[in-house]
Parts: structure tokens; C-alpha cells; sequence
């Protein structure tokens, strides 16, 4: 008696990089449902949350189809001075992607992997980050914090009380 082979199953595998573009895509689709920085103007905004922390929106740059911004906490880390944690972030209005650039003020990749870091290193660094930033776009929703929340906030006040 013959035995009948089963045909193999193929399952689909996706790349680093193929996931790197998903989570772009699912990061802006995050950002633009809590937050909808591309309707706002350049300047910065303030977030009062379920949380106790209040998260701070600057709206960088406003082009055509890309919105550059930056999402922190008004938590100040005493070795840098600078508000931690800290995305920037491009939104790309017309490929709907968000891509967190830096995660850290002045930690751009090349601080981090040197100048010539295998294209590996840089897929991973980039995964890494914007696994972050999904994670964190999640819990700010859960927080409380939104586009409702969000007030105009005038930068040269914020720095006199400080």
C-alpha cells in the first residue's frame, strides 16, 4: 500500500525590514487616532492624563505631506537636563507611516552604532525604537490622553516657572 504525502504548507515569512514598514504604518495610525498632529499648527501642547504625568506635544515642522514633532513627558532627567522619555517623530501624512527617528534628545543612530554600522544594526536600532513608540502611543491612550485633552501651551511661560 502506498502512502499519500501531505503537500508541503508554505508559510509566509516576513522580513525584518517588512516588519519595520508595518510598524510605521501601525504607528501612525496610532498617532493620528490619539493625537491628530497634523491638524494642529506648529507649537506646543500640553496633555493632562489619568496618569499624573503630563505629556508635552511640540509640533516641530509642518510641510506639505510630513509633520516632524516630538512627544515627552515634562519629567526633566537630572544627568541631561532633558525631558525623558523622548520621541521624535515624522508622520508621513501621504504613505501613512510614523517613524520614530530618535528616541533621545542628541541619540540619533550614529551616536548610538558609530558612523558605519552594518544595515542590520540599523534595522534593529529602528525596530527597536518604534516597538517603543507603539507601546508608548498605547499606554497614553490608556491614560487618558488625547487630541481632547491637548491645550496650546505658550513655551517662553513654561520656561519662566521653571
Amino acid at each position: 500500500m502506498a502512502l499519500a504525502h501531505a503537500p508541503a504548507v508554505r508559510i509566509p515569512h516576513i522580513s525584518r525590514f517588512g516588519l519595520l514598514m508595518g510598524l510605521y504604518a501601525e504607528n501612525h495610525g496610532k498617532l493620528t487616532r490619539l493625537l491628530a498632529p497634523a491638524r494642529l499648527p506648529t507649537g506646543s501642547y500640553l496633555s493632562h492624563g489619568d496618569d499624573g504625568l503630563d505629556l508635552r506635544l511640540d509640533i516641530l515642522e509642518q510641510h506639505r505631506y510630513t509633520t516632524e514633532l516630538r512627544l515627552t513627558y515634562t519629567v526633566i532627567d537630572p544627568v541631561t537636563g532633558e525631558p525623558d522619555p523622548s520621541a521624535f517623530v515624522r508622520l508621513y501624512r501621504d504613505a501613512r507611516q510614523a517613524e520614530a527617528t530618535h528616541c533621545h534628545v542628541g541619540r540619533r543612530w550614529q551616536d548610538v552604532m558609530g558612523m558605519y554600522p552594518p544595515p542590520r544594526a540599523i534595522i534593529d536600532h529602528r525596530l527597536r525604537m518604534n516597538i517603543f513608540l507603539g507601546k508608548w502611543l498605547d499606554l497614553l491612550a490608556i491614560r487618558g490622553h488625547g487630541h481632547a485633552t491637548l491645550k496650546h501651551i505658550d513655551v517662553e511661560s513654561v520656561v519662566e516657572e521653571a
